[in-house]
């Protein structure tokens, strides 16, 4: 199933890839968290990719039970695949800022 969805991101991305490359100006005025996340999101390398319960359990130092909780929480942006619990990098960095902001 990950080859699966890893297959259909790299379809995405190479969709993109040939895509032409548009300058976005924002007229209101981006706040420093708003700014933060924007250079994040340039610097992955894929963004669309998917993280299990354990990468979650990893990158938070915390037990399996609680990263379960936290993907059953209201608002963290995880998805169930099956009976796997996934989130998407660039939702979770995003979760991720918000709570530590």
């Amino acid at each position: 199933m990950e080859n699966i969805l890893n297959k259909l991101t790299e379809d995405t991305i190479n969709e993109i890839k040939g895509t032409e490359v548009k300058k976005i100006v924002i007229e209101d005025e981006v706040t420093p968290e708003q700014r933060a996340i924007m250079e994040c999101v340039k610097r992955l390398k894929n963004p669309f990719k998917m993280l299990c319960v354990q990468d979650v359990m990893k990158d938070l130092n915390i037990c399996e039970t609680v990263a379960y909780k936290t993907f059953k929480r209201p608002d963290f942006p995880s998805i169930n695949v099956g009976k796997n619990n996934q989130v998407m990098l660039i939702a979770y960095l995003m979760w991720k800022m918000q709570k530590r902001a």
